[in-house]
């Protein structure tokens, strides 16, 4: 994206509005919560689509009973197919390689484990990055102890230059160094930062190393278009409830590249047996030739229905739509915290192609500012040390909510109103 996002830029309230007007408007479609909502890269708001897909299932579970598993519309014996094959294009995946299953941690753990006993890269390390969400961390060293492996010396980590963002000439280093990494994992943004990792970079790295290509894209999917299977993508997985608004707990993601298809998935279940002989009870698991085959229990439809309403709202605009607006919306917060911010930084890269959906808004006392600005009608969210995570929407957040949350921090400031809160002690943030 080399051209400007904001033309004509000016650090104003009418240039805010006039952009609002001139672009789509989905909030309609939202139950958005009063003052401004800027924490849907951790949970985003329920849509009408998504209530109304969720009060459909329920109908369905009141008047057929068990006949839902067959006659409901779509059926749910096939729902988590269904769904991925909705996603697919959200991903840049056939619509066999995408299903929805499990959570984020546990498709982690089944992936990894899986290429781990498949041997199917060149060694038996895993390369990851020091900024990464804990949980991928979590999960890969379980999995290398249970193989036998000490994850001090088979978990490879890259470290950061900054504190903030991971240099890819740092991983494709790491990889030359390491002959004995056999999997990449890598985000598609980091959590922290907003950094948008370069898949196909990595994704090439990986393979002309021998090894496999991995990521995690809670933070980008429905936000970032992505061209997994054109990239060559090993697999991935990725969550639900930020920016596809599928409510909390939503079902998660994967996706696993065709050419892995027939590989026993390391934590198997029933459903993930190919489904013409599901319901035969063999005791021999025979796996789905697609990624179904790594579903494990029952599909949890009522957690599983509020995405087919989400997938609804972004079909009507579209992915390529949706980053579009997003970057101008992150463009608009940087330039306004340049312009009337002084005292905080943007710990976010500036390049929007190196940009995610969200931004980090960095200040010492990050988390106060959090709270001052909650009891103010705004909600951001805070991340150790000095991180104010704001994230504006593209699917029902304004450039006028943007221009008024930054004017609030400036009033914040300017008071010293922050300091009447104490200094972070742990909790949900």
């Amino acid at each position: 994206m080399d051209r400007d996002p904001l033309p004509g830029f000016e650090p104003t309230l009418e240039y805010a509005r006039a952009r609002d007007e001139a672009g789509f408007d989905l909030r309609d479609r939202f139950h958005v919560p009063d003052g401004e909502y800027m924490d849907g890269n951790s949970l985003g708001p329920l849509s009408v689509d998504a209530e109304r897909a969720l009060d459909r299932v329920v109908g369905e579970w009141r008047d057929l009973g068990i006949r839902g598993w067959t006659d409901a519309d779509p059926p749910w014996f096939g729902y988590a197919e269904y769904l991925g094959d909705r996603l697919a294009p959200v991903v840049g995946a056939r619509e066999e390689e995408v299903v929805v299953a499990n959570s984020t941690t546990v498709n982690v753990h089944t992936l990894i484990g899986t290429v781990l006993d498949a041997d199917v890269g060149d060694g038996r390390a895993v390369l990851v990055n020091e900024l990464d969400f804990p949980t991928d961390h979590y999960a890969i060293r379980a999995q290398l102890r249970q193989r036998g492996l000490d994850p001090d010396e088979h978990l490879v980590v890259v470290e950061s230059r900054d504190g903030r963002t991971v240099e890819a000439a740092d991983i494709e280093a790491a990889l030359d160094a390491n002959p004995e990494v056999g999997v990449l994992f890598m985000p598609g943004v980091l959590y922290r930062s907003g950094q948008l990792f370069d898949v196909e970079r990595l994704a090439r790295a990986a393979h002309d190393h021998g090894a496999l290509a991995g990521f995690d894209l809670a933070h980008s999917v429905g936000v970032v278009p992505h061209e997994l299977a054109e990239h060559g993508v090993d697999f991935a997985v990725w969550c639900h409830y930020k920016h596809l608004n599928a409510g909390p707990g939503a079902i998660a993601g994967l996706y696993v590249n065709r050419e892995h298809f027939g590989t026993t998935p390391a934590l198997a279940g029933w459903w993930g047996h190919e489904k013409a002989t599901q319901f035969d009870m063999n005791p021999t698991f025979t796996p789905a030739n697609s990624a179904g085959a790594w579903q494990i229990g029952t599909v949890p439809v009522l957690a599983a229905a509020p995405l087919e309403g989400s997938l609804d709202v972004l079909a009507d605009v579209g992915i390529e739509a949706i980053r579009e607006r997003s970057v101008a919306l992150t463009e608009f917060l940087i330039r306004l915290v340049d312009e009337r911010l002084p005292e905080c930084s943007v710990g976010t890269p500036r390049e929007p192609a190196r940009r995610g959906g969200h931004v980090a808004v960095e200040h010492p006392e990050a988390s106060r500012l959090c709270e001052a600005l909650r009891d103010r009608g705004t909600v951001v969210d805070f991340r150790p040390p000095n991180v104010v995570r704001v994230c504006p929407s593209p699917y029902y957040g304004t450039f006028e909510s943007v221009w008024t949350v930054v004017g609030k921090l400036r009033e914040v400031l300017d008071s010293g109103a922050h300091e009447a809160y104490d200094p972070p002690s742990g909790g949900v943030t």
